[in-house]
């Protein structure tokens, strides 16, 4: 569609059928997102640096040498670097648990903008093969979609093409969910829960990049990684939309 069509046309559904916010449920009129309101915008969290090289999470006041990231200080990476988009709070988490939890993929259209917005996440992004963090098959039919695998789309889009994506995990076992256990047991869960997909093959020179939701503990993608390092992937990093 023509794009000056394409924005009458969604001009007018908007009069129709008025935009709330996924935050507050308030009325979205202005602002460069078209699902978040003004304020509700304004609260998000963009991740500048300095940062922490691992997980992402910034870092706040006066830095010292040798400082260590509190979030992932008992991480052992198998990866190189880490980079996240937005904290998981307010705004941020809203946009996650919308898309993660609600079936909310109209979302997805605000996060790639975001993307876009967060100060060198483009620019990590470029020339790599983007590798989503795996569901387990029960789970995918359960939720319809991998929400990792569309947010790595989001990344081919911030980029404008400039990335593609490799499907080369493939998850294993189906473990239960994540969300309230701590480190170790998370890392516990999650032994060979992973394995290298059927038709994966790795380029040992080749960026990979890791996709996944949010950062928490690491340990999921942690060992993701560990299964792409055993098959020879040398040039492997990660990235998350959310830290929380």
């Amino acid at each position: 569609m023509n794009p000056t069509l394409h924005q009458a046309w969604r001009g007018a559904i908007d009069v129709v059928f008025p935009r709330s916010c996924t935050n507050c449920s308030g009325l979205v009129e202005d602002g460069r997102l078209r699902h978040l309101c003004l304020r509700c915008e304004q609260t998000l969290r963009l991740v500048e640096a300095p940062y922490c090289s691992t997980c992402g999470h910034p870092f706040y006041g006066e830095l010292l040498d040798n400082r260590s990231c509190p979030h992932c200080e008992l991480l052992v990476p198998v990866f190189r670097e880490g980079k996240t988009g937005v904290l998981l709070k307010g705004s941020g988490r809203s946009l996650i648990h919308a898309l993660k939890y609600h079936q909310g993929l109209h979302v997805l259209e605000d996060i790639t903008a975001i993307m876009r917005m967060v100060p060198g996440y483009v620019d990590y992004l470029q020339g790599a093969v983007l590798v989503p963090v795996p569901l387990h098959p029960r789970k995918l039919r359960e939720r319809g979609y991998n929400q990792s695998l569309l947010l790595a789309k989001c990344c081919v889009q911030a980029v404008d093409g400039q990335a593609r994506i490799e499907e080369l995990l493939r998850r294993v076992v189906d473990t239960v969910s994540q969300t309230h256990f701590d480190r170790v047991t998370r890392q516990e869960n999650l032994k060979n829960a992973f394995a290298l997909a059927p038709s994966a093959a790795i380029t040992p020179g080749q960026h990979y990049i890791l996709v996944d939701d949010v950062f928490t503990t690491g340990s999921t993608l942690n060992a993701c990684a560990a299964i792409l390092r055993r098959a020879g992937c040398l040039n492997l990093d990660v990235i998350t939309f959310g830290h929380g």
